[in-house]
């Protein structure tokens, strides 16, 4: 792993807040994600199931984590399951963790080898009325894919057809909703990286400049600050382009007069950033683009306004489409004649902004959390408001990440640069 570990108390204590959530005498299991196979005999490159790196921090495949508080051995309580080092394996691929790595990498004192973990598992489940089991339950999943976490649950079910079973997608859904002081510092470390790069950015953008040139910069930035990379598909959508939300071709020209929208973010320790800037490609707005930049600007500190304990995603939504319609009558995208005919299940302000304003932020980009009820101090969301107008040809998206306190909300990226004139001087310095 390129970044540095974190304190495996981080774990210690993200698996405590577990335990207290499952049922008496119930025993939940983990698995890694899959290799997953590209072409040929390639795989992509691995990356570990969330939840299980959110309870143990362990990024290796063949991995599990099996909670078992109740279990009459007290060794047996919670225990990390590694592949067996192998010397012709890390010949190949590399090293594989020992246990005593194993160990200080998540804070558990007992390590099980997979090759031996499903003697032990089958008495402990003996003992064990409910059984926990996982699976992704993140609302937008699109995976049809019969991934390690499904074959698992439906081998464990056969087996034993007479215990109770759990989601533990349930307990996560609630618990990672809410990050720690300890995960906080994972994400703004992923932010400052995105800041740097960000900055950098600002130096070498050109008319002229393509649209993968942006992002290979990205890449570059972010891989030599330790970051594990990029946490998404990086946008980077220069003129009409913006429109596209999630453009991925970044294969076009920069040019004079044009915005380009970019939409990226940093991993690091598998904690996402999720930052969009729109700036001018010649550096320096246009009387129009400062207009409806300055409009989106006005919408996006609106939402930080509002987003705070309390209010529901849903809500929180609607209030600013009540803004943003009165924001684009001013900027001249809408007249009062379009709100008050507008279809409440599809109002006018939709055609210039027409998705989410905010997510749920963590180890994943769209990470786990409710959309309908209400918001909890602890949370991390997005604030990404945008004005997309088909006739002017541009699109505009300002995006920062916010942590949900007691009373509001703090910026994690206050320091990264957001005013016109922020932007457009850091621009021209770089042009002297």
């Amino acid at each position: 792993m390129k970044y540095l570990a974190p304190n495996p108390g981080l774990f210690t204590e993200n698996r405590k807040r577990f335990v207290e959530k499952m049922d008496k005498n119930a025993i939940a299991i983990f698995n890694s994600n899959d290799e997953l196979p590209s072409n040929g005999d390639a795989l992509h490159r691995f990356v570990q199931n969330s939840d299980l790196f959110w309870l143990t921090g362990v990024d290796q495949e063949d991995t599990m984590l099996v909670l078992f508080p109740d279990n009459p051995d007290p060794k047996y309580r919670e225990v990390l399951v590694l592949v067996r080092p192998n010397e012709l394996k890390e010949k190949w691929n590399g090293h594989l963790l020992r246990a005593d790595e194993g160990k200080a990498a998540a804070g558990i004192s007992c390590i099980v080898w997979l090759d031996s973990i499903d003697a032990l598992l089958q008495a402990w489940i003996h003992l064990a009325d409910t059984i926990y089991l996982n699976t992704n339950e993140n609302d937008r999943k699109a995976n049809l894919v019969p991934v390690r976490d499904y074959r698992f649950a439906e081998e464990i079910k056969t087996r034993y057809p007479l215990h109770q079973y759990k989601r533990s997608a349930r307990i996560m859904k609630d618990l990672r909703a809410i990050k720690t002081a300890a995960e906080i510092e994972f994400i703004q470390k992923a932010i400052d990286i995105t800041d740097i790069t960000f900055r950098r950015l600002l130096k070498e953008i050109k008319p002229g400049i393509m649209e993968h040139e942006i992002e290979a910069t990205i890449y570059h930035s972010f891989l030599s600050n330790k970051s594990t990379g990029p946490a998404y598909g990086s946008i980077i959508a220069s003129g009409d382009r913006a429109r596209v939300l999630h453009y991925i071709e970044n294969n076009k020209e920069c040019k004079d007069g044009e915005l380009v929208l970019m939409d990226f973010g940093a991993a690091y320790g598998y904690y996402c950033a999720d930052l969009t800037r729109t700036v001018p490609v010649n550096g320096k707005f246009s009387k129009r683009q400062k207009i409806v930049y300055n409009a989106c600007l006005h919408l996006h500190r609106y939402a930080a306004s509002i987003l705070k304990p309390g209010i529901s995603i849903v809500d929180y939504t609607e209030k600013i489409g009540d803004e943003a319609s009165v924001v684009f009558q001013k900027i001249g995208l809408l007249k009062k004649s379009d709100i008050k005919n507008e279809n409440p299940e599809d109002r006018a302000y939709r055609k210039y902004l027409y998705h989410g304003i905010s997510h749920h932020l963590g180890i994943d980009v769209h990470d786990l959390g409710t959309r309908t009820a209400p918001v909890k101090a602890g949370m991390v969301f997005t604030i990404e408001p945008g004005i997309y107008i088909e006739e002017e040809q541009m699109g505009v998206r300002i995006e920062n990440n916010f942590w949900i306190t007691r009373n509001g909300n703090k910026d994690l990226m206050k320091n990264i640069p957001i005013e016109v004139e922020e932007i457009e001087a850091l621009m021209k310095q770089s042009r002297k």
